[in-house]
């Protein structure tokens, strides 16, 4: 794929990581509207019964694929929003067993690009079946699903409970995005855009800015529906946020998560 968003050559730069015995994830470098250094990051989980479930996948290189392969089969692939799905075709092609999953909307998006039309998402999350919908058996009982319909990009964040593990896309970012770059000679704080964009969508200190970022832009278009959902996801078992952009919040991500998303929680509380 030739893109200003993801490096010309992805195997050169990508980290693949053990973060647990279940989860391997791959990180590389990924540029928002060509200019911002984010990052990208794809996350694999092993499945207890051996099934591999992706989220969020990026470049399938050659040292990728060997590492699924070696993991086990591939089950399920999902986009986790609007905009996480830029590889889906070619992880689909890959492994073309696998269950497709996204938000409502991004197959009908999808369906408008002749670089991305064709793939059948078994299952699409919606604000009408997001209280009921179910995936499997296997997967179900290993994941806690929230869909956030009323954020911006349409999120899908899922908890992987055997290891305490939040997986999501765009509903928090942890810049700056140091694993992501660190195969590469770029600094991933320079750029006058990127130091902007950092100041937005970091978690240090009382994260104040990413909260507005939050409140005023990625949930203004329902934020009582997008506060229950904060609620019911910082009511889950965890201690560790693998973001899509960012680096890995390995330990104590709760704390954060409830840091960031204070005034919404706070504002569910109110009305209670």
């Amino acid at each position: 794929m030739t893109s200003k968003l993801v490096p010309p050559d992805p195997a050169a730069v990508m980290v693949i990581r053990q973060v647990t015995p279940n989860i391997v994830t791959c990180s590389t470098p990924f540029y928002r509207f060509g200019r911002f250094k984010i990052g990208g990051r794809g996350t694999i989980v092993k499945l207890q019964s051996g099934a591999l479930a992706v989220f969020s996948p990026t470049a399938l290189t050659s040292d990728v694929r060997s590492t699924v392969d070696a993991l086990g089969k591939v089950s399920y692939i999902a986009a986790t929003d609007m905009e996480h799905h830029i590889y889906i075709s070619d992880w689909a092609k890959a492994y073309p067993s696998a269950a497709l999953m996204c938000p409502e909307g991004l197959p009908e998006k999808r369906e408008k690009s002749a670089e991305t039309k064709g793939n059948i998402f078994k299952y699409v999350w919606t604000q009408s079946n997001k209280a009921t919908m179910k995936v499997d058996e296997e997967f179900d009982r290993e994941f806690d699903v929230e869909y956030v319909g009323s954020h911006a990009n349409k999120e899908l964040v899922f908890c992987h409970k055997p290891d305490r593990t939040v997986i999501e896309a765009d509903m928090m970012f942890n810049l700056p995005a140091y694993e992501q770059f660190s195969k590469t000679k770029e600094n991933p704080e320079s750029g006058v855009l990127t130091k902007l964009f950092i100041g937005l969508q970091n978690t240090r200190g009382d994260a104040t800015w990413q909260k507005r970022f939050l409140w005023y832009v990625a949930s203004s278009g329902n934020r009582p529906d997008f506060n229950k959902s904060v609620e019911r996801i910082a009511a889950w078992d965890f201690d560790r946020i693998i973001p899509c952009h960012g680096d890995v919040i390995d330990t104590g991500a709760k704390g954060v998560f409830r840091k960031v998303f204070d005034w919404h929680l706070k504002a569910l509380a109110k009305e209670k």
